[in-house]
């Protein structure tokens, strides 16, 4: 069953206040992504690619998940980048690349959410804003822009990695210029949309498309969002075959 906005809010607020290693995090209004436990607890990994890390929720959650797994997490937001330093930045096992993925290596524009989680390389559109209230557009920055290939040599020693995406329907653009580190990947764990959100976004259909054509299947779904029973977008793991 999902949880409720304030259910997950409180639900997260305690499991932080039961654990000193999230205290820190806490402290600068940062809770671990309790909602993607459930999947993390199941998965055996060598690693994990946070790609739209934010502020540090998702390795938050893989800490307390797997522990001291390597992590390479990436956020091109100066000012989340900088909190997520602040909250992991002692840790020699995480390695922050302050930059966006796609498919081509080049500087963009970032569209800038009023909730900066929502923020994303493509136009945020009126149906995100309609059926998320507060993640209209609020400005504009300029971004470096990698490929996850570009990152490889911080992975050559791992072949069972966890690739979590979650990039505001940019996740095909990451994947076509991350094709030589799906190889060295066991999991792809990805946020997709069911209806258009972001201007030029590619659906769950076409995202699961072309994992299937580089060795994966869909094997479930995670933290449903409905609007009128109409599923918007949830959370899909992919396990290569």
């Amino acid at each position: 069953m999902n949880l409720s906005v304030f259910q997950l809010r409180i639900a997260k607020l305690i499991r932080s206040l039961i654990r000193p290693d999230c205290w820190r995090a806490l402290s600068f209004g940062v809770a671990p992504t309790i909602e993607h436990l459930s999947v993390l607890r199941t998965i055996d990994v060598d690693g994990v690619i946070d790609v739209g890390a934010n502020r540090g929720q998702f390795s938050l959650a893989c800490r307390i998940a797997m522990q001291q797994i390597p992590i390479i997490a990436f956020e091109p937001i100066p000012d989340e980048a900088k909190t997520f330093d602040a909250i992991h930045g002692r840790d020699r096992n995480i390695t922050l690349v302050k930059c966006a993925l796609g498919e081509l290596k080049s500087e963009a524009t970032l569209h800038l959410s009023r909730n900066a989680d929502s923020s994303s390389l493509l136009p945020i559109g009126a149906r995100q804003s309609e059926l998320f209230p507060g993640t209209a557009e609020s400005g504009t920055i300029k971004v470096e822009v990698q490929t996850l290939d570009d990152s490889i040599p911080l992975m050559l020693s791992r072949r069972s990695q966890l690739l979590k995406l979650d990039v505001q329907g940019y996740e095909l653009n990451v994947l076509r210029g991350g094709i030589q580190s799906l190889l060295l990947c066991r999991y792809v764990y990805c946020e997709c949309s069911e209806v258009t959100l972001y201007d030029g976004q590619a659906l769950r259909p076409e995202v699961s498309a072309f994992l299937q054509t580089h060795g994966f299947r869909e094997s479930g779904s995670f933290n449903h969002q409905y609007h009128r029973n109409e599923l918007i977008q949830a959370d899909y793991l992919y396990t290569r075959d």
